[in-house]
């Protein structure tokens, strides 16, 4: 398997974040320093809840687009499997 990863946190509001990293710990770890996204920078720190293995980076990107036009319901099941 590649080193290509979609992902999804949970910040402290309660929201969700969708993304996608070929570096999952390295990712997590600047989304809670706050140099990772605009969005969880005010919403740390975060809690990876979700992640999918993918070979390509194209694969990783495909999935994290169709993730975020999932409904929050959508996404919760998601997590819950």
């Amino acid at each position: 398997m590649g080193n290509n990863y979609t992902y999804i946190l949970k910040c402290s509001d309660g929201s969700l974040y969708c993304g996608w990293t070929n570096n999952l710990e390295k990712r997590l770890a600047a989304h809670n320093s706050g140099t990772a996204s605009k969005y969880t920078r005010t919403r740390r720190p975060v809690e990876l809840v979700y992640y999918e293995q993918f070979e390509t980076k194209q694969e990783a990107m495909s999935r994290e687009y169709h993730i975020k036009k999932l409904t929050r319901e959508e996404k919760l099941k998601l997590i819950n499997k």
